[in-house]
Protein backbone atom coordinates (compact mmCIF):
# COMPACT_ATOMS: atom_id res chain seq x y z
CA UNK A 1 0.00 0.00 0.00
CA UNK A 2 1.45 3.42 -0.93
CA UNK A 3 2.63 5.58 1.92
CA UNK A 4 0.69 8.76 2.81
CA UNK A 5 3.49 10.85 1.33
CA UNK A 6 3.30 9.00 -2.01
CA UNK A 7 -0.48 9.34 -2.04
CA UNK A 8 -0.22 13.07 -1.38
CA UNK A 9 2.27 13.49 -4.24
CA UNK A 10 0.02 11.45 -6.52
CA UNK A 11 -2.96 13.66 -5.65
CA UNK A 12 -0.96 16.79 -6.43
CA UNK A 13 0.18 15.40 -9.79
CA UNK A 14 -3.35 14.35 -10.73
CA UNK A 15 -4.69 17.80 -9.87
CA UNK A 16 -2.00 19.50 -11.96
CA UNK A 17 -2.74 17.12 -14.84
CA UNK A 18 -6.47 17.92 -14.71
CA UNK A 19 -5.78 21.67 -14.92
CA UNK A 20 -3.24 21.11 -17.70
CA UNK A 21 -5.71 18.92 -19.60
CA UNK A 22 -8.41 21.58 -19.33
CA UNK A 23 -6.16 24.12 -21.03
CA UNK A 24 -5.24 21.68 -23.81
CA UNK A 25 -8.90 20.72 -24.40
CA UNK A 26 -9.84 24.40 -24.72
CA UNK A 27 -7.06 24.75 -27.29
CA UNK A 28 -8.21 21.75 -29.33
CA UNK A 29 -11.89 22.65 -29.27
CA UNK A 30 -11.63 26.38 -30.01
CA UNK A 31 -10.28 26.19 -33.54
CA UNK A 32 -11.50 29.67 -34.40
CA UNK A 33 -9.42 31.23 -31.63
CA UNK A 34 -6.39 29.24 -32.75
CA UNK A 35 -6.82 30.46 -36.34
CA UNK A 36 -7.11 34.08 -35.21
CA UNK A 37 -4.08 33.75 -32.93
CA UNK A 38 -2.03 32.42 -35.84
CA UNK A 39 -3.13 35.09 -38.31
CA UNK A 40 -1.07 37.93 -36.82
CA UNK A 41 2.36 36.23 -36.91
CA UNK A 42 1.65 34.75 -40.35
CA UNK A 43 0.68 38.19 -41.67
CA UNK A 44 3.82 39.68 -40.12
CA UNK A 45 5.98 37.09 -41.87
CA UNK A 46 4.28 36.86 -45.26
CA UNK A 47 2.93 40.41 -45.66
CA UNK A 48 5.14 42.70 -43.57
CA UNK A 49 8.28 40.68 -44.23
CA UNK A 50 7.66 40.46 -47.96
CA UNK A 51 6.51 44.07 -48.25
CA UNK A 52 9.46 45.56 -46.39
CA UNK A 53 11.82 43.17 -48.14
CA UNK A 54 10.59 44.49 -51.50
CA UNK A 55 10.66 48.15 -50.49
CA UNK A 56 14.02 48.18 -48.74
CA UNK A 57 17.11 47.57 -50.90
CA UNK A 58 19.08 44.44 -50.10
CA UNK A 59 22.04 46.54 -48.99
CA UNK A 60 19.88 48.22 -46.36
CA UNK A 61 18.43 45.06 -44.83
CA UNK A 62 20.06 43.53 -41.72
CA UNK A 63 23.36 42.12 -42.91
CA UNK A 64 22.37 42.64 -46.52
CA UNK A 65 20.30 39.44 -46.46
CA UNK A 66 16.61 38.56 -46.72
CA UNK A 67 14.56 40.53 -44.21
CA UNK A 68 12.19 37.59 -43.72
CA UNK A 69 15.06 35.45 -42.46
CA UNK A 70 15.86 38.15 -39.91
CA UNK A 71 12.18 38.52 -38.98
CA UNK A 72 11.42 34.80 -38.59
CA UNK A 73 12.72 34.35 -34.98
CA UNK A 74 10.71 37.39 -33.88
CA UNK A 75 7.59 35.96 -35.52
CA UNK A 76 8.08 32.70 -33.62
CA UNK A 77 8.34 34.63 -30.35
CA UNK A 78 5.18 36.61 -31.13
CA UNK A 79 3.36 33.37 -31.94
CA UNK A 80 3.94 31.88 -28.49
CA UNK A 81 3.48 35.20 -26.72
CA UNK A 82 -0.28 35.58 -27.10
CA UNK A 83 -1.42 32.07 -26.01
CA UNK A 84 1.08 32.15 -23.15
CA UNK A 85 -0.28 35.46 -21.88
CA UNK A 86 -3.83 34.21 -22.49
CA UNK A 87 -3.23 31.61 -19.77
CA UNK A 88 -2.89 34.49 -17.32
CA UNK A 89 -6.03 36.09 -18.70
CA UNK A 90 -7.92 32.85 -18.09
CA UNK A 91 -6.96 33.05 -14.40
CA UNK A 92 -8.52 36.50 -14.15
CA UNK A 93 -11.58 35.32 -16.06
CA UNK A 94 -11.98 32.20 -13.90
CA UNK A 95 -11.81 34.43 -10.84
CA UNK A 96 -14.55 36.74 -12.15
CA UNK A 97 -17.00 33.95 -13.08
CA UNK A 98 -16.42 32.07 -9.83
CA UNK A 99 -14.79 28.94 -11.32
CA UNK A 100 -11.50 29.67 -9.58
CA UNK A 101 -13.21 29.70 -6.21
CA UNK A 102 -14.67 26.27 -6.92
CA UNK A 103 -11.37 24.60 -7.75
CA UNK A 104 -9.56 26.24 -4.83
CA UNK A 105 -11.61 24.12 -2.42
CA UNK A 106 -9.88 20.99 -3.77
CA UNK A 107 -7.64 19.26 -1.16
CA UNK A 108 -4.44 20.16 -3.00
CA UNK A 109 -1.98 23.00 -2.81
CA UNK A 110 -2.93 26.20 -4.61
CA UNK A 111 0.53 26.30 -6.13
CA UNK A 112 -0.19 22.93 -7.79
CA UNK A 113 -3.21 24.41 -9.55
CA UNK A 114 -1.18 27.38 -10.76
CA UNK A 115 1.64 25.14 -11.99
CA UNK A 116 -0.88 23.05 -13.92
CA UNK A 117 -2.30 26.21 -15.47
CA UNK A 118 1.17 27.41 -16.49
CA UNK A 119 2.09 23.99 -17.90
CA UNK A 120 -1.11 23.97 -19.95
CA UNK A 121 -0.54 27.49 -21.25
CA UNK A 122 3.06 26.68 -22.17
CA UNK A 123 1.96 23.52 -23.99
CA UNK A 124 -0.65 25.40 -26.02
CA UNK A 125 1.81 28.19 -26.86
CA UNK A 126 4.50 25.73 -27.93
CA UNK A 127 2.04 23.87 -30.17
CA UNK A 128 1.07 27.12 -31.90
CA UNK A 129 4.71 28.02 -32.28
CA UNK A 130 5.39 24.68 -33.95
CA UNK A 131 2.58 25.37 -36.43
CA UNK A 132 4.23 28.64 -37.49
CA UNK A 133 7.61 26.88 -37.49
CA UNK A 134 6.31 24.82 -40.40
CA UNK A 135 6.39 28.07 -42.45
CA UNK A 136 10.18 28.21 -42.25
CA UNK A 137 10.38 27.82 -46.03
CA UNK A 138 8.80 31.26 -46.44
CA UNK A 139 11.78 32.78 -44.60
CA UNK A 140 14.38 30.65 -46.43
CA UNK A 141 15.11 28.72 -43.24
CA UNK A 142 16.01 25.05 -43.87
CA UNK A 143 14.14 22.15 -42.26
CA UNK A 144 17.28 20.73 -40.65
CA UNK A 145 16.41 18.30 -37.81
CA UNK A 146 18.92 19.85 -35.41
CA UNK A 147 17.66 23.37 -36.19
CA UNK A 148 14.01 22.35 -35.73
CA UNK A 149 14.89 20.69 -32.41
CA UNK A 150 16.79 23.78 -31.22
CA UNK A 151 13.95 26.12 -32.20
CA UNK A 152 11.37 23.82 -30.57
CA UNK A 153 13.36 23.79 -27.33
CA UNK A 154 13.73 27.56 -27.39
CA UNK A 155 10.02 27.99 -28.06
CA UNK A 156 9.13 25.69 -25.15
CA UNK A 157 11.33 27.65 -22.73
CA UNK A 158 10.03 30.98 -24.04
CA UNK A 159 6.44 29.74 -23.73
CA UNK A 160 6.93 28.66 -20.12
CA UNK A 161 8.60 31.95 -19.19
CA UNK A 162 5.92 34.08 -20.84
CA UNK A 163 3.19 31.96 -19.23
CA UNK A 164 4.80 32.50 -15.84
CA UNK A 165 4.92 36.26 -16.47
CA UNK A 166 1.26 36.21 -17.50
CA UNK A 167 0.36 34.25 -14.36
CA UNK A 168 2.27 36.75 -12.23
CA UNK A 169 0.31 39.60 -13.79
CA UNK A 170 -2.94 37.67 -13.29
CA UNK A 171 -2.42 37.09 -9.57
CA UNK A 172 -1.57 40.77 -9.08
CA UNK A 173 -4.42 42.20 -11.20
CA UNK A 174 -7.92 41.08 -10.28
CA UNK A 175 -10.04 42.82 -12.95
CA UNK A 176 -10.12 41.70 -16.56
CA UNK A 177 -10.40 45.25 -17.91
CA UNK A 178 -7.28 46.32 -16.04
CA UNK A 179 -5.42 43.17 -17.06
CA UNK A 180 -6.16 43.72 -20.75
CA UNK A 181 -5.28 47.41 -20.56
CA UNK A 182 -1.92 46.68 -18.92
CA UNK A 183 -1.04 44.02 -21.47
CA UNK A 184 -2.10 46.18 -24.41
CA UNK A 185 0.08 48.99 -23.08
CA UNK A 186 3.14 46.83 -22.38
CA UNK A 187 3.30 44.02 -24.95
CA UNK A 188 3.65 45.86 -28.27
CA UNK A 189 6.45 48.22 -27.11
CA UNK A 190 8.26 45.22 -25.63
CA UNK A 191 8.04 43.39 -28.96
CA UNK A 192 9.42 46.34 -30.92
CA UNK A 193 12.19 46.87 -28.34
CA UNK A 194 13.31 43.23 -28.45
CA UNK A 195 15.19 43.33 -31.74
CA UNK A 196 12.48 41.15 -33.26
CA UNK A 197 11.79 43.56 -36.12
CA UNK A 198 14.41 46.31 -35.97
CA UNK A 199 18.12 45.85 -35.18
CA UNK A 200 19.29 47.73 -32.11
CA UNK A 201 22.08 49.33 -34.10
CA UNK A 202 19.48 51.46 -35.90
CA UNK A 203 18.12 52.87 -32.63
CA UNK A 204 19.38 55.83 -30.55
CA UNK A 205 21.69 54.77 -27.69
CA UNK A 206 19.11 55.48 -24.97
CA UNK A 207 16.53 53.32 -26.77
CA UNK A 208 19.07 50.54 -27.32
CA UNK A 209 19.69 50.47 -23.56
CA UNK A 210 15.96 49.89 -23.03
CA UNK A 211 16.23 46.93 -25.40
CA UNK A 212 18.94 45.42 -23.23
CA UNK A 213 16.61 45.67 -20.22
CA UNK A 214 13.75 44.01 -22.11
CA UNK A 215 13.22 40.31 -21.20
CA UNK A 216 11.92 39.55 -24.71
CA UNK A 217 15.32 40.48 -26.15
CA UNK A 218 16.85 37.43 -24.50
CA UNK A 219 14.06 35.22 -25.84
CA UNK A 220 14.33 36.28 -29.48
CA UNK A 221 18.10 36.22 -29.89
CA UNK A 222 18.70 32.51 -29.04
CA UNK A 223 16.21 31.62 -31.77
CA UNK A 224 18.04 33.95 -34.16
CA UNK A 225 21.42 32.45 -33.27
CA UNK A 226 20.02 28.98 -34.01
CA UNK A 227 18.75 30.16 -37.40
CA UNK A 228 22.10 31.77 -38.19
CA UNK A 229 23.94 28.51 -37.77
CA UNK A 230 21.91 26.81 -40.52
CA UNK A 231 21.38 29.59 -43.05
CA UNK A 232 23.61 31.27 -45.58
CA UNK A 233 23.59 34.43 -43.46
CA UNK A 234 26.75 34.59 -41.38
CA UNK A 235 26.77 35.42 -37.69
CA UNK A 236 28.43 38.72 -38.49
CA UNK A 237 25.60 39.59 -40.85
CA UNK A 238 22.55 38.64 -38.84
CA UNK A 239 24.13 39.62 -35.54
CA UNK A 240 23.46 43.29 -36.25
CA UNK A 241 20.50 43.08 -33.87
CA UNK A 242 22.95 43.78 -31.03
CA UNK A 243 25.25 46.73 -30.43
CA UNK A 244 28.72 46.18 -31.91
CA UNK A 245 31.26 44.46 -29.71
CA UNK A 246 28.85 42.75 -27.30
CA UNK A 247 26.48 39.87 -27.77
CA UNK A 248 25.83 37.20 -25.13
CA UNK A 249 25.95 33.55 -26.08
CA UNK A 250 22.76 31.61 -26.72
CA UNK A 251 23.39 29.55 -23.57
CA UNK A 252 23.64 32.71 -21.45
CA UNK A 253 20.44 34.10 -22.95
CA UNK A 254 18.58 30.84 -22.35
CA UNK A 255 19.81 30.89 -18.76
CA UNK A 256 18.53 34.47 -18.37
CA UNK A 257 15.17 33.45 -19.84
CA UNK A 258 14.93 30.48 -17.50
CA UNK A 259 15.85 32.65 -14.51
CA UNK A 260 13.16 35.20 -15.41
CA UNK A 261 10.57 32.43 -15.74
CA UNK A 262 11.59 30.79 -12.47
CA UNK A 263 11.50 34.10 -10.59
CA UNK A 264 8.08 35.00 -12.03
CA UNK A 265 6.70 31.53 -11.25
CA UNK A 266 8.05 31.65 -7.70
CA UNK A 267 6.50 35.03 -6.94
CA UNK A 268 3.22 34.05 -8.65
CA UNK A 269 2.87 30.80 -6.69
CA UNK A 270 3.67 32.63 -3.45
CA UNK A 271 0.98 35.25 -4.03
CA UNK A 272 -1.51 32.70 -5.37
CA UNK A 273 -1.02 30.46 -2.32
CA UNK A 274 -1.99 33.22 0.10
CA UNK A 275 -5.60 33.03 1.36
CA UNK A 276 -7.88 35.55 -0.34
Amino acid sequence: MPSPACQAIGNELRAARVVWRREVIHFLRNRGRVALALMQPVLFLLVLGTGLGALVPASATPGGGDYRTYLFPGVLMMTVQMPAIAAGASIVWDREIGFLREILVAPVRRSTLLLGKCAGGATVATCQGMIVLSLAWAAHVPYHPALIAALAGGLALTSLTLTALGALAAVCITRMETFQAVLSFALMPMVFLSGAMVPMTTLPPWLARLCLANPLTYMVDPLRQAVEAYTLESTANMGTAWPPGWRPSAAAELAITAAIGLAALTVATHRFSRPA
